[in-house]
């Protein structure tokens, strides 16, 4: 598998050592900015009720492919390098879910290359999230959710 992108266990991916491999690459002499999305576990749903933990899981070899295609798309159209790493597993309120890089020469158009790979993995990639969460009337409940049903 690519280290350009994909998903990964909860554990096995550091965001530190992704930033440090991309300082190693040849090209990066011609890099001036990095630009970086954390997705974290939130605290609090779109229905205001309390979020106890979150469950991740990916059809991994298609997210994998998917992510990939997005990232090689992405660099294609826009002459910048995109990764997107998706962590899998078992999260808890504040935990790190998902990065996504982008180098560039020149800040011009990362932001939006960024925003774009954000939007495209959220509506693209087979990655499943079951919310834990304590409903207003106290009741524990978990539910499956979707890009329509989560909060944006």
């Amino acid at each position: 598998m690519s280290t350009r992108a994909g998903v990964h266990k909860k554990g096995t991916f550091s965001l530190l050592r992704m930033i440090e491999n991309v300082k190693k690459e040849p090209d990066f002499c011609n890099v001036g900015a990095i630009a970086l999305f954390i997705g974290i576990v939130r605290g609090v749903n779109q229905k205001g009720e309390k979020v106890k933990k979150l469950e991740v899981e990916a059809y991994d070899e298609k997210a994998n492919s998917v992510l990939q295609d997005i990232c090689r798309d992405l660099k294609k159209k826009e002459e910048l390098d995109v990764q997107i790493h998706h962590l899998l597993g078992e999260f808890n309120v504040g935990e790190d879910l998902v990065y996504v890089l982008v180098t560039a020469g020149h800040r011009k158009n990362m932001f939006s290359v960024l925003e774009k790979a954000v939007e495209r993995y959220k509506k693209e990639a087979p990655i499943f999230k079951k919310e834990h969460v304590l409903t207003k009337s106290g009741e524990v409940r978990s539910i499956w959710i979707t890009e329509e049903t989560a909060d944006k």
